[in-house]
């Protein structure tokens, strides 16, 4: 829920070196639009300087932010500050491939405010790096750690891909025992996912590739959190793992529990609660395609291509939802939203995919697998 949180604010950075066979997030592999960019960036930040003041995160996401040059990157902070407010202490996360980032660039957006540096790494197998077609090698991830600490960043998040057909256990174990060595701050583990749009989405549809089973993901899953676990982390959301309370994503977590947040760039999505009323929660979307987000700019035009109007029961349902992805969980209080809150939470705890304590409904690591299936439960 809201509790009177600042908003965060993300910016969409649809720029890659290349093309991941199996990203499905909006991007281009060129940069001969940066400058373009910028521009309507800046444009469209002015559209909202009123209704945003304030925030305490900023999350530089893509797309990969780290192919901006130092100048560039510079322009862009340059405009963040001239239109928006940040809180003290704001977390500023951005998100970076290992090949490209130089200790100059790290030096130079830790100038800029950035506190918390997201690496994309996903496996540090050469093998599976070759198979997610991915531009760097072990070698090059393992370097790109070691100049985000000796550039003096504290807080480090790592993403890394499970469940790949190159993969064992064993040399899953390999990778994590690799990373903790530098010990970040945050690891988000994700299963690998075939979105059918995706080259490796399709060459599964032909049967070049296979996924490795749901008995086996299960099995990845389930050790992955009792390892972390054994090496200190907090398994607090099913795909994310933090050192502590203190290092969880405090933007990503604002999605989780509904408070505001405002995208911008191409694909962006942004989110606002109404004053005290559910069911004007707002949520809004903004085109898909590079070209067409900067000709509307261009133009004087918000970008904005879609637009929900949330029901009090798609509130409810939803909060319900992102709250059981969560170690938080949820209000027990709150179950009484819903007409089978006694009967599903009954089965909930009876087949241990739930349990309660301190008044709230908190999923396990059972319940954690499967996240996804729990909300549509009590809503069927």
């Amino acid at each position: 829920m809201n509790n009177g949180e600042l908003p965060g604010l993300y910016i969409h950075t649809p720029f890659c070196r290349s093309k991941c066979i199996y990203c499905d997030f909006y991007s281009v592999a060129s940069r001969t639009m940066v400058p373009a960019w910028l521009e309507a960036i800046r444009a469209e930040m002015k559209l909202y300087g009123k209704d945003f003041p304030v925030f305490d995160t900023l999350f530089l996401g893509g797309g990969t932010p780290s192919v901006l040059e130092e100048r560039e990157l510079a322009l862009l902070f340059e405009s963040i500050r001239k239109h928006f407010s940040f809180g003290p202490d704001a977390e500023m996360t951005m998100e970076a491939n290992p090949e490209s980032l130089s200790k100059e660039k790290l030096d130079a957006v830790a100038r800029f405010g950035v506190n918390r540096m997201s690496l994309g790494v996903q496996s540090l197998d050469d093998t599976d790096l070759q198979y997610l077609g991915r531009a760097h090698d072990g070698a090059r991830a393992l370097r790109a750690l070691r100049e985000c600490r000796e550039a003096g960043f504290g807080n480090v998040s790592v993403d890394l891909i499970y469940g790949l057909e190159t993969q064992t256990l064993a040399s899953w174990k390999k990778t994590l025992d690799l990373l903790l060595e530098f010990r970040p701050e945050h690891i988000s583990c994700y299963e690998l996912t075939f979105s059918p749009s995706t080259p490796l989405g399709k060459r599964k549809e032909s049967g070049r590739v296979r996924p490795i089973g749901e008995k086996m993901e299960a099995a990845f899953f389930i050790w992955t959190s009792r390892y972390l676990k054994r090496h200190g982390y907090h398994h607090y959301e099913v795909s994310n793992f933090s050192l502590g309370q203190e290092n969880m994503c405090r933007h990503n977590r604002k999605y989780w529990r509904h408070v505001p947040y405002l995208g911008l760039g191409p694909s962006a999505h942004s989110f606002a609660a109404g004053p005290g009323a559910q069911t004007r929660a707002r949520r809004w979307w903004n085109v898909l395609s590079l070209r067409e987000y900067c000709r509307l700019l261009g133009e004087g035009k918000a970008p904005v291509s879609g637009f929900e109007e949330l029901t009090s029961e798609q509130f409810d349902l939803e909060t319900l939802d992102l709250g059981l992805r969560t170690e938080e969980g949820v209000d027990i209080g709150f179950l009484e939203h819903f007409s089978k809150d006694q009967r599903v939470l009954a089965l909930w705890r009876k087949s241990g995919l739930v349990r309660v304590s301190e008044g709230r409904v908190r999923p396990t690591r059972k319940g954690f697998l499967v996240a996804d299936s729990l909300a549509l439960m009590m809503s069927k």
